[in-house]
């Protein structure tokens, strides 16, 4: 390895969970382009699940944003310190901030990293604590967007996004879903309530899958047990629907998804997972702009009903909801039925 080429590199993407999936093709550049480098990941502890397994990746960075946040509350300062000294002591020659805010662009400089790439137009004066930053359009795709910063830093982009999971939590999955079919994934909730598709909706969607012998499971986080309505009910009654609502932590859900006939999510982490696994999708979109942070190249497996004078702000819950509210049952049965078709015609193998 050459003077100019680095030999430790920094990738920082910290969130959301939906992100750092996403994030994964720089992951995999910087691999193609430094063979030989160790090259890092500092990101959440809770997402730390998603990268942990891919084989591009050295070591995982795990930044424990409540308990260090916790702690400062408290006038604790010393895991924070301890955390900062080991970014710094690891003397990365390399580090790229592909999230662009304060907190990452702090994050790049506490690594005293002679060489830290971030984006010119940062958001937070993020771009403040980069040594070398590029103009790059916000209004290009998230995945685009992270791809031109290193191509302009001189890293050749490599769109690869694909995810990969670990053995045990594929041998745990296996365990909680049992005998038989793989379950279709069904991801009905989401962090933004203008984002949510109705719960009965999904309940009806639920009824016709299982209908004809499909297996169903149900999925999210334990705080969102209350936006699964009717479907938790469906799962103690019916052994077709599991439950694994707050169950199978960020790893299961992956492995999960990786095996999936079919998901069907809102603008979740689930479907940018199905992307990652090449897995048969139905998304369900509303006030979200899909150019720039829909599904990486699979707008066609996209639900969505935009009219021009619909604001699309995810935060505003009313015009949310409406939007969603114009994706009709029968569209995304519709829509469920043709991939299944088409998947069970090809064995419903994850890509490789």
């Amino acid at each position: 390895m050459d003077s100019c080429t680095p030999s430790r590199v920094l990738l920082i993407r910290p969130s959301a969970l939906g992100d750092v999936c996403r994030s994964v093709p720089v992951l995999a550049s910087l691999r193609q382009a430094f063979p030989e480098a160790r090259i890092d990941w500092l990101v959440n502890d809770t997402f730390a699940p998603s990268i942990a397994h891919h084989p591009d990746l050295t070591n995982v960075v795990p930044f424990a944003r409540k308990a260090l946040g916790a702690g400062l509350k408290r006038l604790n300062t010393r895991p924070t310190r301890e955390f900062l000294s080991a970014l710094r002591q690891t003397d990365y020659d390399l580090v790229i901030d592909a999230q662009g805010l304060f907190r990452s662009g702090f994050f790049a400089r506490a690594t005293g990293a002679p060489r830290r790439v971030g984006f010119a137009n940062a958001r937070e004066l993020g771009w403040a604590f980069m040594t070398e930053r590029h103009e790059v359009d916000r209004g290009m795709h998230t995945v685009d967007r992270m791809l031109k910063l290193i191509e302009l830093s001189g890293v050749p982009p490599f769109a690869d996004m694909r995810l990969y999971s670990g053995a045990a939590e594929r041998e745990e999955i296996a365990r909680l879903i049992g005998e038989g079919e793989w379950p279709v994934v069904i991801a009905p909730t989401s962090r933004w309530a203008g984002k949510q598709w109705p719960s009965d909706r999904f309940a009806t969607l639920t009824r016709h899958l299982i209908s004809p012998g499909h297996r169903v499971a149900i999925v999210g986080a334990p705080s969102e047990r209350e936006q699964c309505g009717e479907l938790i009910g469906m799962a103690a009654e019916d052994t077709r629907v599991l439950d694994l609502v707050g169950k199978t932590g960020v790893g299961g859900l992956m492995a999960l998804i990786e095996r999936s006939p079919l998901v069907v999510a809102n603008d979740s982490a689930p479907l940018h997972m199905a992307v990652g696994f090449n897995r048969p999708l139905v998304a369900l979109f509303g006030p979200t702009k899909l150019a720039t942070v829909g599904p990486y190249r699979r707008e066609a497996d996209v639900i969505q009903h935009v009219r021009d004078s619909d604001s699309m702000d995810h935060k505003n819950e009313a015009s949310g909801r409406e939007l969603m509210a114009r994706i009709t049952t029968s569209e995304v049965i519709e829509a469920a039925e043709q991939r299944l078709s088409a998947s069970t015609g090809r064995g419903c193998q994850a890509a490789q």
